[in-house]
This record gives C-alpha cells, sequence and structure tokens, in this order.
C-alpha cells in the first residue's frame, strides 16, 4: 500500500502521525479523535476542485486516500466516505449545469476555506429501499420549504456542519420530483439523537438525525428537473460505491498487515492474502479509471456495482484466512483482530442490497 500512503500524505499531510498516536479502540469509540484529525488535516477538501480552493483529489486519488485511512482508523474512513459523496455530488451538479445549480459554488468554496464537513442524506439505510427516492419530504410554504422526516443511520451526525439530502418535493400535479436540500446542522427542528448501538463502527457518528417541520429558504433546496437530477444521483452513487470498495479494502488491508508483519503461515498463504486483497482494489481501481474516461454514467453504474459485490466476496475471504493464520492468541490478546473483522462485514450493509441491485446488472450485461 505505498501508493496508498503517499496519496495519505499528500492530500492529509500529517494525518497518519496524529492517528498513530492512538490505539485503535480509541479511534474506534463514539467522540474519538479521528474525524476532527481529519478535518484539521484537509480532509474536507480532498475531493473539491482546485478552482474552489479544494485539493482537488481525482476519484483514484481519493480511493488510494480512503483505503490507507481506512486500515488506520476504520470509522473516520467510514464519515469521510459519506462526507465525500455529498461533496462529489454537489461537483457533479455544478458540472452538469452551473445556472442551475448557482448556489453550489460557493458552498464548495466554503467546505474548503472552512473546513465545513457535510453529512449525507442521499442513501437510505432501510434493506431494499430504493435509494434515488428519498424518505424526506418537503413542502412548499412562505418563505421557503418545511421539511420533515428521519433519516437513520446517518453518519457525521454529531460533527457535520451541513446536511445534504435527496427530498421529495411536490409538483404542481402533487406529483413527487426530487429535491436537494442543504440543512444547517444548527437548523430549528433538526434534532440527533441515539442510534448505533454496534460496538464495530461506532465512531463514524452514525445515528439518528430528525427533521421536524425545518423552515428552508428557497436557495437551500434545489428542485431541478428529473432529467437533470436522476444522472446526478447515479453519478453520486458511482462514486460512493467506489469509495465503499475503498474503505472496507483497507479495513481488511489492516489485517493483512499484521499477518505479513508477523509473518505468519507460508509464504504461499501470505502470497495468497495479498493477491486476493489487491485483486480487490485494482478491481476497483479500474472502474474508477473508466469513469475518469467518462464512460455512460449508466454503465459505469452497472461495473461498479459488478465490481462492489466481487469486492465483497473477495474481502469475506480474506478476513477469515487472515484471522486464521493470526491466530488464537492474537484473538484474544487484543481486541483488534476481532474488531477488524467485524467491522469488514459492515460492507454488505451500505445499499444497495445485493437483490435490489441484480436486476439492474443483468439488464447491463445481456447474453
Amino acid at each position: 500500500m505505498d501508493m496508498e500512503r503517499r496519496a495519505l500524505d499528500e492530500y492529509l499531510p500529517g494525518l497518519a502521525d496524529r492517528l498513530a498516536g492512538f490505539e485503535l479502540t480509541e479511534l474506534e469509540t463514539d467522540g474519538n479523535p479521528g474525524i476532527e484529525a481529519f478535518r484539521a488535516c484537509g480532509g474536507a477538501k480532498l475531493v473539491v476542485p482546485e478552482r474552489f480552493g479544494g485539493s482537488g483529489a481525482s476519484i483514484v486519488d481519493a480511493a488510494r486516500v480512503l483505503r490507507e485511512l481506512a486500515a488506520l482508523a476504520p470509522s473516520t474512513a467510514v464519515a469521510a466516505m459519506m462526507h465525500q459523496f455529498s461533496v462529489t455530488t454537489l461537483v457533479a451538479a455544478v458540472e452538469q449545469d452551473p445556472q442551475e445549480f448557482a448556489a453550489f459554488p460557493d458552498l464548495l468554496a466554503a467546505i474548503s476555506g472552512k473546513r465545513m464537513l457535510l453529512a449525507s442524506g442521499f442513501a437510505e439505510g432501510m434493506r431494499g429501499q430504493n435509494i434515488l427516492e428519498p424518505t424526506l419530504r418537503a413542502e412548499r410554504t412562505d418563505g421557503g420549504y418545511l421539511l420533515n422526516g428521519v433519516k437513520k443511520p446517518c453518519s457525521l451526525s454529531g460533527s457535520m456542519d451541513l446536511l445534504t439530502a435527496s427530498v421529495a418535493v411536490p409538483g404542481p400535479d402533487g406529483t413527487p420530483a426530487l429535491g436537494i436540500a442543504l440543512i444547517p446542522a444548527d437548523a430549528e427542528g433538526l434534532t440527533v439523537a441515539p442510534f448505533w448501538s454496534s460496538f464495530a463502527l461506532a465512531g463514524a457518528e452514525s445515528n439518528e438525525v430528525r427533521l421536524d417541520d425545518v423552515l428552508l429558504a428557497p436557495e437551500q433546496l434545489v428542485n431541478p428537473p428529473l432529467e437533470k437530477a436522476l444522472p446526478l444521483q447515479m453519478l453520486g452513487l458511482v462514486h460512493f460505491q467506489l469509495s465503499v470498495c475503498a474503505v472496507y479494502t483497507g479495513v481488511v488491508s489492516a489485517l493483512v498487515r499484521r499477518v505479513l508483519a508477523q509473518s505468519r503461515g507460508s509464504v504461499t498463504d501470505r502470497a495468497d492474502l495479498i493477491v486476493e486483497i489487491e485483486s480487490a482494489a485494482l478491481t476497483a481501481e479500474a472502474v474508477a479509471r473508466r469513469v475518469l474516461a467518462d464512460e455512460p454514467v449508466d454503465r459505469a453504474l452497472a461495473a461498479v456495482q459488478v465490481a462492489r459485490f466481487a469486492t465483497q466476496e473477495s474481502l469475506g475471504r480474506v478476513v477469515n484466512r487472515a484471522v486464521e493464520l493470526l491466530g488464537g492468541m492474537a484473538y484474544v490478546s487484543s481486541s483488534d483482530v476481532g474488531y477488524l473483522a467485524a467491522a469488514a462485514h459492515g460492507i454488505a450493509f451500505h445499499p444497495p442490497s445485493r437483490t435490489s441491485a441484480a436486476g439492474a446488472i443483468v439488464e447491463s450485461f445481456p447474453a
């Protein structure tokens, strides 16, 4: 992972050293220092284009940063992944139609300059829920919109400056249209309640965010036509799936590193782990490069879903073998091995589910 470490040091200088000062158990608890370290070292602006004051990391470099970050602090990487999901969606919107999304350039500049962290209300957490159909609802009212609904789990719920979310906005005929809401974390009617009860990835601040009659000004909710909103959501999902692959490959890489550092098993055993984990990383990177080459968004989405589920299968095998090679004493003498193994299973719970993605994958690869 030399390239990944170089990418982390280049884009987020000093972060690896900061994280090295803490035990894994310290970084993976609620209220841990990882997220603020990510913010302090420039994490908020990682994928913001340079013209808006950002670091301008490509989709490939951003994935490398996330993989190395996840190997050091899994919860921080999950939180960073959700921030990047929101930011890349805003960037894609500006590139698609600067006039339609005229408010976004100033927001991107503020993210860079003020180190703002964005929570994401785009992906839905319910298994089988269509993540392109928002559960948050907006009603037109005097002075703007009233928002109601619940997002859970919502990472960065404790550190966010802004919640970006897809919302359903009733059209003139009552049919809901897709809108993008920009909701300040201190907005009246926005509350955060405990939700995440698992010890795994508890440091990502994934709790319940509730909106009860949150009033937004007209400029805080963009309501683009469907022909613009849907490709934007799909492109955001492409970036999200690649980030999911990078983060969980990084988590499992932390286990593989321990096997290699301790020379566990035979040379062949260790080589097999390297082949499988690096194959997973290279598969996702190949799809990322297709996105950079302007692959049509529908084909890119099909490809990235293939990569995501292939990665999921590979990582499961690597986790089982790495834990076995590390041995029982490593498992019982420290919580790190068991923790990383548990955190690695989180890849299976990010949308879309295998069931909801199956139809689109089959349609994209006809006989």
